[in-house]
């Protein structure tokens, strides 16, 4: 299952229990953000493309930022194309709604977008719909073996960080 192949991941580090299990789904960045109480902006999101090759590329971004084509185009040298529901699974082993960075199936180049950065910590889902995990963009980095930062998104620039925060701690399992 893709959420212990997460927690096998991040106990190299000795971080599994920190990977937070809900009882409601996380499987949305409003989900995600609701259930964990920030601002959907900081829910890490992770973006599955078609690379060069049979070999697929994640990008993990804010959650508030879209894929601009052109940026991508000029990072990558080729068009964004995203993977289907089942080539997400084929590629990372984790399905739609909890795909992140970690624990992956395949080794897969991960790219870390800059619009995560305006933030201290972000909450990336770890392999299941109702999982994550708070982490700050160099345990991001980190903890995926990101091979660089990249500025393929749009959107986030102007959006406000106005962050007013209410945990609810009842959706979750300890």
């Amino acid at each position: 299952m893709s959420l212990e192949s997460v927690k096998a991941h991040f106990k190299q580090w000795n971080r599994e229990q920190d990977v937070m299990e809900f009882n409601t789904s996380s499987a949305t960045v409003e989900l995600a953000a609701e259930t964990i109480g920030v601002i959907p902006a900081r829910i890490a999101k992770t973006l599955s493309f078609r690379g060069e090759g049979e070999k697929a590329i994640l990008i993990v971004a804010a959650g508030d930022a879209k894929i601009d084509n052109k940026k991508f185009r000029h990072s990558f040298g080729f068009k964004a194309r995203m993977l289907t529901p089942d080539e997400v699974l084929e590629q990372t082993g984790h399905a739609i709604g909890g795909v992140c960075p970690f624990g992956l199936k395949n080794d897969l180049d991960v790219y870390l977008d800059v619009s995560m950065k305006r933030f201290e910590s972000l909450f990336p889902a770890c392999g299941s719909t109702n999982s994550a995990i708070e982490l700050t963009n160099d345990e991001i980095f980190g903890y995926s073996f990101a091979k660089e930062w990249v500025d393929v998104c749009k959107g986030w620039e102007d959006s406000q960080v106005d962050e007013k925060v209410t945990v609810h701690t009842d959706g979750i399992n300890a």
